[in-house]
């Protein structure tokens, strides 16, 4: 005699659908899918792309080891994770590489004398507690420096604050699938 399936309750079915959107989540990140739900760039899926890092394309990357990116981690600009000194991976925006030329103001950010915009370097952030601020008056970039920033946001964490990157530091190149 056969024994009769007994049915699902209400939490081996919540159960069963959080095990499958994990699942399909992990899938989805496997074959190269990133989700952004910080303001630095579009919320959003982006997608992993065999791409070099150039001048306008996003990227995700590791945080070096710096004072401004632990004093980041502490007030919780960014969030914890697996990258050197237990920084999570951040998404940016090249927007200057290689032989561009940089300075910083009170105003803004200017990449070849134009002014970039959501640029504006603040002195506070929104608790009133001071920032730390990168500053260059027309440095050329070299080889593999690169100035991550937020395309979309005043009050991004982004180079403004802590600086040049390298390429070394980029661990993806993505694209924007579908963003809002």
């Amino acid at each position: 005699m056969r024994k009769r399936i007994s049915r699902l309750d209400w939490r081996e079915k919540t159960l069963l659908a959080l095990f499958c959107f994990t699942a399909a989540i992990a899938a989805l990140g496997a074959a190269g899918a990133r989700f952004n739900t910080s303001g630095s760039i579009a919320v959003g899926l982006y997608w992993r792309v065999d791409s070099p890092p150039e001048k306008g394309r996003y990227v995700m990357f590791c945080p070096p080891k710096k004072e401004a990116f632990d004093l980041a981690l502490a007030r919780h600009y960014i969030a914890a994770g697996s990258c050197p000194g237990g920084y999570g991976k951040m998404m940016k925006r090249i927007l200057a590489a290689k032989n561009d030329e940089v300075t910083t103001t009170d105003e803004g950010v200017f990449v070849n004398g134009k002014l970039l915009p959501h640029s504006a370097i603040l002195k506070a952030d929104q608790g009133g507690r001071g920032l730390p601020r990168w500053s260059a008056d027309r440095y050329r970039l070299k080889g593999e420096e690169l100035l991550l920033m937020t395309d979309v946001l005043d009050t991004s964490f982004d180079s403004r604050y802590f600086g040049l990157v390298g390429q070394a530091q980029i661990v993806n190149v993505i694209r924007p699938v579908f963003t809002f």
